[in-house]
């Protein structure tokens, strides 16, 4: 099968596509600047940019199938409006294509809550995406553990550098984190799985944990213990302020994963696990992994 990865240069993408290699496929990456990126051997680099509809001309010819894996945050602008555009762009140049099949990494989260920004833009991009001439798979997930993820960046400066911390009411909030390898197991089987077109599932680690565990546990495991006090006046909004003290990351990126971390990303559907079978990784394991 030959395959297109849009966001081939991020934290998934550069996990992903030595896989879809090794499974046999013909990769195609598209990038926005390929002097920059250097591909695993066997792969294709073609050059595009999401929010310049021009410069996708062409993209799709000889695709059968493509994987989503973009998001704005980071960069200049207004990033909801930005990963808008990029979604639309992306399906008007895949109209008319032999494309047959696309892949989304989206955000966990339950649609009856109050969503952040950063959520309420992922389930965005599905709807927009979902217009497409073709069957698309969505894959929503909580934070994604691995060494290069920010989202766990951030969980392992807060353990590495705050013995004491007078932490947010978000430390109390239940996620369900999940190792990088078991994401990227999960998008291969989407891609060789006919059942799962057109359909949306959640993915998740085997642990359900609060954001507080979870910082406490990577603590341990670099043996850096620590106390929290969670205080009810500390909000979401002020917290992003407090971590921008705490960590190395771009507030562009650090502010709106914050503000979702009120919303607890617990798998409620699990349907995908009859459909393919991945021995997930416990996120002590996960972690362990990441940070050696």
């Amino acid at each position: 099968m030959t395959v297109l990865v849009a966001g081939a240069t991020g934290f998934v993408g550069r996990h992903l596509v030595p896989e879809l290699v090794a499974e046999g496929n013909a990769v195609t990456a598209l990038v926005r600047e390929p002097s920059s990126y250097d591909p695993p051997m066997g792969v294709s680099v073609v050059k595009g940019d999401l929010n310049d509809r021009d410069s996708l001309d062409g993209i799709f010819e000889g695709i059968d199938a493509a994987y989503y894996l973009v998001h704005s945050m980071g960069e200049d602008g207004d990033f909801m409006q930005r990963d808008r555009g990029a979604a639309r762009n992306f399906v008007d140049a895949a109209r008319g294509t032999g494309v047959s099949r696309v892949v989304y990494l989206s955000g966990l989260g339950g649609e009856r809550t109050t969503l952040s920004d950063h959520l309420t833009s992922r389930r965005e991009v599905e709807h927009i995406l979902a217009n497409g001439d073709y069957d698309i798979t969505v894959l929503r997930a909580a934070i994604v553990i691995g060494e290069d993820s920010v989202s766990f960046r951030i969980v392992r400066q807060l353990a590495e550098r705050l013995p004491l911390m007078i932490t947010p009411q978000w430390v109390r909030t239940e996620c369900q984190p999940i190792a990088i390898d078991d994401v990227v197991a999960y998008l291969l089987g989407v891609l060789d799985t006919p059942e799962t077109a057109g359909e949306t599932f959640e993915i998740g680690g085997p642990d359900v944990l609060t954001y507080g565990e979870m910082v406490l546990m990577t603590g341990e495991i670099l043996d850096r213990k620590a106390t929290m006090v969670p205080v009810p006046v500390l909000t979401p909004k002020l917290s992003a302020y407090w971590v921008d003290l705490v960590t190395d990351v771009p507030k562009d990126v650090a502010h709106p994963l914050i503000l979702g971390l009120k919303t607890r990303t617990v798998v409620e559907d699990d349907r995908i696990r009859s459909l393919i079978p991945v021995e997930l990784t416990p996120v002590e394991k996960a972690v362990r992994q990441a940070v050696a």
